[in-house]
């Protein structure tokens, strides 16, 4: 007779401990054992929350190299049934082996549930009928479970599901996320002491009135919005660092429809508008994306929403400032092109439009399509096609918390018919599908890649520039670790070909995903090993790095409503000269607007008390001590760069934190 020690972590999340009988059976290459009640003299204390309870399971010969442990829970008559959230088990063999088996599930019925040791294997490694079958068994039941809907045509897919109770439990929000996200939801209004306001389809009448229920919860960066909302230098800066880097490029040429009158545009130094485009100081952001589109009716008024163009100069105290704006793309005697030089209010009023069009293009373009269903998109097939035993399983699967769950309440809260965005935004309802749809069809794989995207964009060399700063170091420091952790697993570009479930993950990610459309860019199947370090870099730095750099800044840069406004009331002015403080309160959203979309952008821009850091893995899911190292290399870098962004934001008098990985979620999750 010989004995295996057996070791059971139980989770430590709310309510993970069961009062129910656990077994186990261990099976290896030589044989399995019987089903063993595990149980000591703590009872069920054994498997309380956070507990750690190590047991003898006794077989009359070796079992040889374990394969999987199988683990049962049923309820004892005197309790009902329960959930169970065990973290892992460690076993040691009689001949001092130690295995590990990563399971942090939810076990919540009284079925086998079968686990794997914790050594990745690809598919092809997996020779032994029994892993094999594991596997095959285990992807089945994905693919039954994991989905794929078509919430609007010509949109990425999303995952099927009747409500959030019928996804997965190891997708679902932990108590915590729950419980701190609908307080968060249904207390904003409360929280912002904005709910007496909510139900007031009245106009501004006064930008002190909008001051005084602005300044219920302020930021730093709120408060210099506020401060500094009518300068050209910070209309200038948001550009670059707001929640929307991702429109500015560099302009050589003028575009044909934007006929810019040069005599009209001032730019220091006495350089002409030619010279400096050529020397590379002039920007242009386009937002043609919206050109057309039907803008909402809101309050029972139509509403308007541009789609201007906007020139920018860099100025020789590296100060990035508009100098001409055209709200209409096409050039017409109605549709003047406005300059610093005009009155205060046309200029102003010229910068509001088009600050209400970066709103609109920022939400559905930038936040929702590029992060939040990429995202969605990413770990759909993931679960659908790869096994946790896989190490693309066990890399990936951080980057995958919380993503369905707030994915499925952004399309039942806030995109719905009745959802805070429709509702409350210039680009809800039709709008809103028509700018996806025309988003994903221009959407390329380049300009998901940070440092292709600034180098398309013309931006490597605009002083300034945090987004791309802080990006660029980030993607080399996650290139690294890809490369560091795949490169261990392929050993050259035969091995990634040969590998069938990669092949069936990014081909699913093209055909769900991108609508099948090659132009896109996005590869269909993996050659080499260098294509997938790639494509696996983009899909972590998407779903961490850059979400949290168009997300986390919402509420501060929106929060002083006449900064960002979701929506306008008022059509552009067709002539100039007649612009006053009195057309701008009029234009502005009404005073429902503003306190929907205040308490929205703080509901999304609140971090849960159980944030994982960027590069953070609690979970322990690799099990050999090369990704290991590789791991705490990764978090060596990323302690490295948070002290370097630390260092320079002191010297700024606008920080710039998104991208600081102490404040990046591993994943989509708010």
């Amino acid at each position: 007779m010989v004995k295996y020690e057996v070791t059971i972590y139980t989770g430590s999340l709310f309510s993970a401990g069961t009062l129910n009988n656990v077994y186990i059976k261990l099976v290896g290459t030589d044989g399995e054992s019987q089903q063993t009640w595990l149980i000591d003299f703590r009872g069920a204390r054994s498997f309380s929350t956070g507990a750690v309870s190590t047991f003898t399971v006794s077989n009359p010969a070796s079992l040889g190299k374990l394969l999987l442990i199988e683990l049962e829970k049923k309820p004892l008559l005197i309790f009902p049934k329960d959930a169970w959230f065990p973290a892992k088990v460690e076993v040691k063999s009689p001949e001092g082996d130690i295995y590990h088996f990563p399971v942090y599930r939810w076990i919540t019925d009284s079925l086998v549930h079968c686990f794997r040791e914790g050594k990745a294997l690809r598919d092809f490694d997996d020779t032994h009928p029994l892993g094999k079958h594991c596997r095959q068994q285990e992807l089945q039941q994905r693919a039954e479970q994991y989905i794929w809907d078509v919430y609007l045509e010509e949109i990425p897919r999303c995952m099927k599901a009747e409500s959030s109770d019928s996804l997965p439990c190891e997708v679902r929000f932990s108590f915590t996320k729950a419980t701190e996200f609908f307080f968060s939801a249904a207390q904003g209004l409360v929280e912002l002491k904005l709910e007496g306001l909510a139900d007031c389809e009245e106009q501004w009448t006064d930008i002190e009135d909008i001051n005084r229920v602005f300044c219920c919860h302020r930021t730093n960066i709120s408060e210099y919005a506020h401060e500094h909302w009518r300068e050209d230098a910070f209309f200038g800066y948001q550009f670059l660092n707001g929640v929307n880097p991702m429109i500015i490029r560099h302009c050589p040429v003028l575009p044909e429809n934007f006929p810019v009158c040069e005599s009209l545009v001032f730019l220091p130094g006495q350089c002409s508008l030619d010279e400096e485009m050529q020397s590379g100081n002039v920007y242009l952001c386009d937002y043609k994306l919206l050109d057309g589109i039907e803008a909402n009716s809101i309050n029972g008024k139509k509403q308007y929403l541009m789609a201007p163009l906007v020139l920018l100069h860099k100025t020789p105290d590296d100060k990035l400032m508009p100098i001409a704006i055209q709200l209409k793309q096409t050039p017409a005697e109605d549709n003047p092109i406005f300059y610093p030089a005009d009155s205060e209010y046309d200029w102003l009023l010229a910068k509001t439009f088009v600050r209400s069009a970066d709103f609109n293009y920022h939400q559905l373009n930038v936040h929702l399509l590029r992060t939040h269903l990429l995202a969605e998109v990413f770990a759909v097939s993931l679960l659908r096609n790869v096994p946790m035993v896989h190490p693309l399983y066990k890399l990936l699967v951080p980057h995958t918390r919380y993503t369905l769950q707030i994915n499925y309440f952004a399309r039942k809260l806030l995109i719905s018919k009745t959802g805070s965005f429709t509702r409350f935004a210039a680009s809800g309802g039709e709008g809103m599908i028509t700018i996806l749809k025309r988003s994903l069809s221009s959407l390329t794989y380049s300009s998901l890649c940070i440092p292709e995207d600034i180098a398309e964009r013309g931006l490597g060399a605009l002083p300034n520039f945090y987004y791309r700063d802080d990006g660029l170091k980030l993607w080399d420091i996650i290139h690294s670790f890809v490369q560091g952790i795949l490169s261990y697993y392929y050993k050259n570009d035969g091995e990634v070909q040969k590998d069938s479930e990669l092949q069936k993950w990014i081909l699913d990610i093209f055909e769900q995903g991108f609508l099948s459309n090659a132009d896109t860019g996005i590869p269909q199947s993996f050659t080499t090993v260098a294509e997938l370090v790639k494509f696996v870099t983009m899909v972590i730095f998407t779903c961490s790095v850059q979400h949290a750099a168009v997300n986390s800044g919402q509420y501060d840069y929106g929060a002083w409503m006449p900064n960002n406004p979701s929506s306008l009331q008022l059509p552009p002015p067709t002539t100039k000269g007649k612009a006053n403080q009195a057309t701008l309160l009029q234009t502005l959203p009404d005073v429902n607007v503003t306190a929907h979309v205040m308490a929205t952008l703080w509901l999304l821009s609140k971090q849960s008390s159980d944030f994982v850091p960027f590069g953070q893995y609690p979970q322990e899911n690799f099990c050999e001590e090369v990704p290991r190292r590789l791991i705490r290399d990764f978090q060596g870098k990323l302690k490295v760069q948070s002290v370097s962004i630390k260092v320079r934001n002191e010297s700024l008098d606008l920080p710039y934190t998104y991208m600081r990985p102490t404040v990046v979620e591993n994943s989509v999750s708010i």
